[in-house]
């Protein structure tokens, strides 16, 4: 495995998921396998959770880890092939991903979408300039459109909490947000739990449709009760529009979830990827009770990229 990037098998979906509870069974099982190895984590977008469960699934397999916050530590980048560099970039990233792919074995990128030029975005333009131009394997830490690593760690707490269900029924909502918010989570979400064979239903408010190529073979339900009911695990997480690209249409406060929104989905557990905004993504009732599995998400971040990083190793 050269590119983690996005979903792209059941059968590999499956095998780092053993892999990486094979590692949170024992952190350091294979903390050799990276020694003498960097990976260079490179964040154009801030950060907390990504950045440091990275750090840690690094050292864990003895690898170095080395952090760049390029927005604030770098230099602005120029993105655009044969430009004039007269404005305010100062280096190409022909030769800054160059020179990063000869100082490490791995390179992490974190690159968030810019909510106006929507073929850019798609087409995950940043990210695939990075790929193109260092020459070594790339992980995606949250891209334009995906966020891999997230949904990897998302499988793995619904493998932990299946109960016995082959096929549970998965309920991805929209919830009330003040920003604009990319769609990576939400898409990377719909595509890694087609892909495990989840009964996927997604629910929003019209308007908030998301882009086909991650939604299809999903039941898109407007009516978020009759989306809910008998939900085996319910993924709270806002987006903007994607037709009318990078919109707020409804700021419907009544999307926001709680117990009384469950009352059909008596089992139901509830996840986000955080952070949320609470009482107004999520009600704290529900975020600090015994449904709610985010703790446990953020945690299986860790054995999500210790998982990815020991495949790429080899």
């Amino acid at each position: 495995m050269k590119l983690f990037t996005q979903f792209e098998s059941l059968e590999l979906g499956k095998e780092l998921i053993d892999l990486a509870l094979a590692y949170k069974a024992n952190p350091l099982l294979d903390a050799a396998k990276g020694q003498g190895k960097r990976i260079g984590c490179i964040f154009l977008n801030p950060s907390l959770r990504t950045r440091v469960s990275t750090q840690i699934a690094a050292q864990n397999l003895g690898m170095e880890a080395i952090v760049l916050n390029m927005d604030k530590e770098g230099w602005a980048l120029e993105m655009k092939e044969g430009a004039i560099m007269n404005k305010s970039t100062v280096e190409h990233i022909k030769d800054a991903a160059g020179v990063l792919g000869t100082y490490f074995d791995i390179l992490a990128i974190r690159a968030f979408p810019s909510l106006t030029h929507k073929e850019e975005d798609v087409a995950d333009f940043t990210i695939q300039q990075f790929i193109k131009y260092s020459g070594i394997p790339v992980i995606s830490l949250e891209s334009a459109t995906r966020h891999p690593l997230q949904s990897l760690a998302d499988q793995i707490t619904i493998q932990e909490h299946l109960a016995g269900k082959k096929k549970p029924k998965v309920v991805l909502t929209w919830g009330p947000h003040i920003k604009a918010i990319p769609h990576a989570v939400a898409n990377s979400f719909s595509e890694w739990s087609l892909g495990m064979g989840h009964d996927l239903t997604i629910t929003h408010p019209a308007g908030y449709e998301l882009d086909e190529a991650f939604t299809k073979g999903a039941t898109i339900e407007y009516d978020q009760a009759k989306a809910l009911k008998d939900a085996d695990f319910v993924y709270v997480k806002n987006w903007s529009g994607f037709n009318d690209y990078g919109k707020i249409i409804s700021t419907d406060s009544r999307w926001m979830l709680t117990e009384n929104h469950l009352a059909k989905a008596p089992e139901a557990k509830v996840m986000h990827c955080l952070p949320v905004r609470r009482n107004l993504e999520l009600s704290d009732e529900i975020l600090d009770s015994s449904r709610s599995l985010v703790q446990k998400q953020a945690e299986n971040r860790i054995y999500a990229a210790q998982a990815v990083i020991s495949k790429i190793l080899g």
